[in-house]
């Protein structure tokens, strides 16, 4: 396809930019000055109370007289811990995601009854309206997935016969819908993108009845439409971590946002695939993997502890890696002790990881665990508490699974839906007024 060079287009541009930087630009004392909260973070690190929710529950320390105290990480889902959802589907070997989704929208788990007539709604919801993808994923290909994503979310509102409605009824229909099309959408966008922009066959593959969302997603996406049901729990086991995260994270704070204006749910939704789509959020994992290789490429012996320390060293100093100075896949914004999500990824990983060849790098990236900590720890001192995240190893989970770099993204989004539709659904009912909070106007 043909590229289109925006600078180019304009001419003169880089003229009429050439002294803009200074207009923008906002000394840092000035933030300090106005005890400005940047990033709505307090000093200490902890976010700023923004509202409450009954969703999720992201705990990570404890405070006490007002000084957060490192604890161990947990994650609930309705006041359930997430360790409790994915030991009781591991036990019996099920899938669990489609429950967890449930779970959110409806703020319980439900019966048997509940559970098949739930699931029977959301078998249908996958079908795209008739003319869907010709119009809106084949005549339009995107190098991005999510971009094309955050389009075809906002184009369904003309596909939908009541998108204006905020009961309750309307909401959660709308919320099935999106969690039903949003894997089939992607892996239609997916087809079509390594179609125009590899030169690869077009093959779009249909989701198949009495399939979950993992085993639809592995169907869909693979063009010989084979996996193996250890795959597949192995990416329901994803779906399920990544479904919600507290009502504070970006993403989900932005469907918030614009759930508060009174906007549509496509609105709202499209609005939280942008914030995920950012490399700080939901592109991290991506971030990691790339740190990954480069250690790869400039570790002479990866497998020794202290060469891979070394490296890493001149990462945290801006002298390797793409020079932030970032170790990615470490530290976390309510994490102290431990990510809940890694704590389980290492645990079930394992097994696919020795059928799928990937031991040495399973290894490699715990080795990186363990020495990033080491160079923090000796660089910060203890008065900041740092532990993996669930992106260090998400990424090459996704990577054994045979997924590409441009999927997993998109694969996040697909499972946080579910979370999305439910802080959307809270906000608008809950609310009670446009968030709105203030600018310092320099002069």
């Amino acid at each position: 396809m043909q590229t289109y060079n925006a600078t180019s287009s304009i001419p003169n541009i880089r003229d009429l930019c050439a002294d803009i930087q200074q207009t923008y630009d906002i000394p840092a004392e000035q933030f300090d000055h106005e005890s400005i909260k940047r990033g709505l973070r307090n000093a200490d690190g902890t976010g700023v109370i923004a509202g409450v929710t009954r969703i999720g529950a992201v705990h990570g320390y404890h405070m006490v007289d007002g000084v957060p105290l490192p604890a161990e990480g947990e994650l609930h889902y309705r006041g359930i811990d997430v360790m409790d959802i994915v030991s009781k589907h591991r036990r019996t070997g099920t899938f669990g995601y489609e429950e967890v989704a449930y779970l959110l929208l409806f703020g319980r788990l439900p019966d048997s009854s509940e559970f098949r007539k739930y699931d029977a709604i959301l078998s249908g919801a996958r079908k795209l309206p008739d003319g869907f993808t010709e119009d809106m994923i084949i005549k339009a290909p995107s190098q991005n997935i999510m971009n094309k994503l955050a389009r075809c979310v906002l184009a369904l509102y003309s596909y939908d016969h009541n998108p204006e409605d905020l009961t309750v009824e309307n909401m959660i229909r709308q919320s099935i819908e999106l969690i039903g099309r949003f894997p089939v959408i992607v892996a239609n966008a997916f087809a079509v993108r390594r179609h125009y922009y590899e030169g690869e066959s077009l093959v779009i593959h249909f989701p198949q009845e009495g399939l979950s969302v993992a085993e639809n997603l592995l169907h869909m996406l693979r063009l010989d439409n084979s996996f193996t049901r250890e795959e597949a729990l192995l990416l329901d086991l994803m779906l399920i971590l990544h479904a919600e995260h507290g009502g504070g994270n970006n993403s989900a704070f932005a469907c918030r946002v614009i759930s508060s204006s009174g906007s549509d749910t496509y609105g709202c939704v499209a609005s939280a695939i942008n914030s995920l789509k950012g490399p700080l959020h939901g592109g991290a994992n991506a971030k990691v993997m790339e740190m990954y290789r480069d250690i790869q490429s400039h570790v002479s012996d990866p497998t020794d502890d202290d060469e891979v320390y070394a490296y890493l060293k001149r990462v945290f100093e801006k002298q390797a890696g793409d020079r932030s100075g970032k170790i990615y896949g470490l530290g976390h914004a309510v994490y102290t002790l431990s990510d809940p999500r890694a704590v389980l990824l290492k645990r079930y990983a394992h097994a696919v990881c020795e059928h799928s060849g990937y031991t040495g790098e399973f290894d490699l990236m715990e080795r990186i665990e363990r020495q990033g900590l080491r160079v923090l720890y000796e660089k910060l001192g203890s008065r900041k508490r740092i532990c993996a995240n669930v992106d260090m190893y998400s990424g090459l989970v996704y990577k054994m699974l045979g997924f590409p770099e441009e999927l997993y993204t998109p694969l996040f989004a697909i499972a946080r839906i579910a979370g999305w539709c439910a802080h959307r659904i809270e906000e608008a009912l809950t609310g009670g007024r446009i968030i709105r909070p203030a600018y310092r106007a320099m002069t």
